[in-house]
């Protein structure tokens, strides 16, 4: 039985998750793979707090870089988070020669590169199947059961407080605001929740998961980014009443060989699987010119969730040593390229939910249709509503496809009308196709 020596840096929520998987199901994992991991070293700035774990006599340390140091540790955790001192002890780590399990989405999407490129210098490997997704193995369904594919499409909900938000708002008729406290209160959103709502998180994880699918390093720059914040109900009632739930969705697409990449909310039709997708749970479909369509569902956060995600790629890349394996698939599928084309946001052609608020009088609504018209923007239907208490009539308009910059110059000339009372409201329509 061969054992494998693990350092754990980061003693939070999911390093404690790690810790209670590797020491509950350690006996199972050696019976399963012939290794047995071993928690040698656990570094962390507070060791005095009780987890509720019963770690290893002598495992606990501030010395994070010590425990990198250490030539009998083979495999290096990282759970910290941040892109600065979790970038230094993974490098470090790495042109030890030691193989790094990470979960830092943030680290990945923008250092990804440099990280990569050092692993394959040194002949080992960063695994990071927890970046993306939690629990859900997308990244191993992609270099492992996809690997044979072209990936075509992937859609993902990828950030389960704002699922948790949306979900809340369709379900109770609650405020958006209302919903994010509760969302703190039970600990799904951080405070500040900017990352969350404001769609950095998704994009972090949009980013890893294109850059595996089409085999370069994807900037966190090429993702054309919009959150939730502030989204008013009545978008959520207008969606449902056309047949439609609101997603925030993570959009990857292979336009022609150019990548279109995008984080932002999106109607979706009712009867999709992805629509089924509520409260903190995630799901990514995904695409693939072979295989068709598959989808992966499951809890996206949390403790236990994404410790198993972790304990993942602490087998593997003990399997990986035990083995000789130099650089593993995790990363040459990030190096395949020099680089990537992206598609220009302004050239992206695809279908928009509008809303408007208007005055009551007539000729208004023409007045918009002109807009749309003398900016190549079809109409495919219009629901003009009674007058809004406020004083506006509400106008819902679904569009046929339309270049993003045909539909911005379209929207800019109809918010300067003088029938125009309310701030449009324009979100992506994304049916599949």
């Amino acid at each position: 039985m061969k054992e494998i020596r693990i350092g754990i840096l980061g003693f939070g929520t999911v390093g404690a998750g790690v810790v209670e998987g590797l020491l509950r199901n350690g006996e199972l994992i050696a019976a399963r793979t012939g290794i047995r991991p071993i928690v040698a070293k656990i570094a962390d700035l507070d060791v005095e707090t009780d987890r509720g774990v019963a770690v290893p006599e002598g495992a606990l340390t501030t010395d994070a870089a010590g425990v990198v140091a250490d030539a009998s540790i083979d495999v290096i955790v990282e759970l910290i988070g941040g892109t600065t001192t979790a970038r230094e002890l993974t490098l470090a780590a790495l042109r030890a020669g030691k193989r790094v399990v990470s979960a830092n989405k943030a680290l990945l999407a923008d250092h990804g590169a440099e990280i990569y490129r050092v692993a394959r210098e040194n002949r080992t490997g960063i695994y990071y199947e927890a970046a993306v997704g939690g629990g859900i193995p997308i990244l191993r369904s992609q270099r492992a059961g996809l690997v044979g594919n072209r990936i075509e499409r992937i859609y993902g909900i990828l950030n389960g407080t704002c699922n948790y938000i949306l979900t809340r708002m369709e379900r109770e008729g609650a405020a958006f605001d209302e919903v994010l406290a509760d969302a703190q209160a039970l600990g799904y959103a951080e405070t500040p929740p900017d990352l969350d709502i404001d769609g950095i998180d998704t994009a972090h994880k949009a980013v890893i998961l294109a850059s595996m699918a089409y085999g370069a390093p994807v900037p966190m720059s090429a993702c054309a980014t919009k959150g939730i914040r502030g989204l008013d109900r009545s978008e959520i009632v207008n969606a449902a009443a056309l047949g439609y739930r609101i997603k925030l969705l993570a959009i990857v697409k292979d336009n022609a060989g150019e990548v279109e990449l995008s984080v932002e909310p999106a109607l979706v039709p009712a009867e999709h699987m992805v629509a089924s997708v509520n409260d903190s749970f995630n799901a990514v479909f995904v695409k693939g010119d072979i295989v068709d369509e598959t989808m992966y569902y499951g809890r996206g956060a949390g403790r236990l969730p994404t410790g198993s995600a972790v304990i993942g790629d602490v087998v593997e890349a003990a399997a990986d040593c035990v083995n000789g394996v130099g650089t593993p698939v995790s990363v040459t599928m990030m190096l395949q390229r020099e680089g990537l084309s992206y598609c220009s946001p302004e050239n992206l052609r695809k279908r928009c939910y509008v809303r408007l608020g208007l005055e009551d009088k007539p000729g208004a609504l023409a007045q918009v249709m002109g807009a749309f018209g003398r900016h190549n923007v079809s109409i495919a239907s219009v629901v003009q509503k009674e007058l809004h208490a406020a004083g506006h009539v509400p106008v819902v308009i679904l569009t046929q496809r339309a270049c993003e910059s045909e539909f911005a110059a379209a929207m800019e000339e109809i918010e300067a009308m003088d029938v125009s009372r309310v701030e449009p409201v324009r979100m992506r329509l994304e049916d599949f196709e």
